[in-house]
């Protein structure tokens, strides 16, 4: 896996703070979730170096997660020693912005937005986005763009995308859950996919746990591939 990836998802999808401590890139996430909060290294690790990412960990309040990446072996191997569990194993996936955004979109359908809009913030609300996450969104700095799918005559969907060296990622795309099963996803995929086509986007690429079986099948159905795979692993504090 091309670990350029990574940086996409640091910028599309930014910590609050990244500070560094000896090998260790530690991300404090303010209650944005895993992926602004897990320590990752930066490069070889020993037993030893372990004890500094959990001091850093701790000094900002955040409980003992790593970011494990596939150049991660021998650290992966330390932590399961250590009684660290795997958490959400996630696929990478990238296509062609250009083919996921082919095919109708019915219209007013899907809407840009610059800015998340009430209506937007009430459906990731119900799907468990709240005002954490969307202050992970405010902080991206490149391109970005806020996307809201309508079906049945009502605002049922959403999702944001943002751009970073030439490559678009999806984030939190969301379909409230009685109106799943529709439609509504592939069109705001297609629709995400035309906003990073006009931003002169290479890529888009999105992050998915490997348990979601109807989204990995939707990505897939829309010429996605999986490119790489990462996972977590968290020990409880106590």
């Amino acid at each position: 896996m091309d670990n350029r990836y990574f940086d996409v998802v640091d910028a599309t999808w930014p910590p609050y703070a990244i500070t560094h401590a000896g090998p260790w890139l530690i991300r404090e996430g303010r209650g944005g979730g895993k992926r602004v909060s897990a320590a990752s290294a930066t490069g070889p690790v020993t037993q030893a170096d372990i004890p500094q990412a959990l001091d850093a960990m701790h000094a900002i309040g955040q409980g003992q997660l790593f970011m494990l990446r596939p150049d991660d072996t021998a650290l992966d191997q330390m932590l399961e020693t250590q009684g660290y569990e795997v958490i959400d194993p996630v696929h990478v996936y990238s296509g062609d912005p250009v083919v996921i955004g082919a095919g109708e979109i019915p219209r007013v359908t899907t809407f840009e937005s610059e800015t998340p809009l009430a209506i937007m913030q009430e459906i990731w609300a119900e799907g468990g986005i709240g005002p954490d996450r969307l202050a992970v969104m405010a902080r991206a700095q490149g391109p970005k763009t806020y996307l809201l799918g309508r079906t049945n005559d009502r605002a049922a969907g959403v999702a944001y995308v943002a751009m970073h060296d030439g490559v678009a990622m999806l984030h939190a795309l969301e379909v409230l859950e009685k109106f799943r099963g529709n439609g509504l996803g592939r069109h705001l995929m297609r629709a995400a996919g035309r906003w990073a086509a006009a931003q002169g986007a290479r890529e888009l690429t999105l992050l998915v746990t490997r348990r979601n079986v109807p989204a990995n099948a939707l990505y897939s159905s829309l010429g996605m591939q999986v490119v790489g795979d990462y996972h977590y692993r968290i020990k409880d504090s106590a």
